[in-house]
């Protein structure tokens, strides 16, 4: 099984890319969140990989972080979700998002995934809970880098507010001043979900 590959880029496409290594190219099928974090055609590129093998077909799915690659798997595990949609999964939403969403069983935010229904979604939130606990544990939150209002979104959620609640009161407090401090933002915020 191939595990590991490190070569040269390519091509690069949204959903896959073709790895040089030693000149033999290899097509693997890559996750957004993995397609943007990664080099450039041309640049050397290291992929944690997973062989996926059926009677007809050896696909191989990569990864540019550990967690990826982790909760990818977990997510093949469950019944129902095969590569393609779990694939799908770690596109539209982000792993830290992922696993905050299944440990919360918060199924709305699930089913907003691209691909996945209501009942996905509860399977994905029941069957993941516990083995995610294990992978969260081990693995660090990865600080994302992005908006003041990603950023006091993700503040709230960690505080165990609902969602649509955490959003109104963000948008309503970067709507009547956009250019105060992260903290003056996050505290007016607070007080504003606070309310709901």
């Amino acid at each position: 099984m191939i595990a590991f590959l490190r070569g040269r880029l390519l091509e690069k496409h949204p959903n896959r890319v073709i790895v040089d290594v030693q000149g033999v190219g290899y097509e693997v099928h890559v996750p957004l969140s993995s397609f943007y974090g990664m080099a450039e055609v041309g640049q050397e590129l290291t992929l944690r990989v997973h062989t996926h093998v059926r009677e007809d077909a050896l696909l191989l799915f990569g990864f540019t972080t550990p967690l990826e690659l982790s909760l990818f798997e977990r997510l093949i595990a469950v019944s129902g979700v095969g590569p393609k949609l779990a694939l799908a999964v770690l596109s539209g939403i982000e792993p830290q998002d992922l696993i905050g969403a299944v440990q919360r069983g918060d199924v709305a935010r699930l089913t907003s995934i691209p691909g996945i229904g209501k009942k996905t979604a509860e399977r994905l939130a029941l069957e993941l809970k516990d083995r995610i606990a294990k992978l969260e544990g081990a693995a660090a939150p990865v600080p994302a880098a992005g908006s003041m209002r990603d950023d006091l979104v993700s503040a709230l959620l960690n505080l165990d507010y609902h969602r649509s609640a955490v959003e109104k009161a963000v948008d309503a407090t970067l709507a009547a001043d956009g250019s105060r401090s992260f903290e003056a933002a996050l505290k007016d915020a607070l007080r504003r979900v606070a309310r709901t």
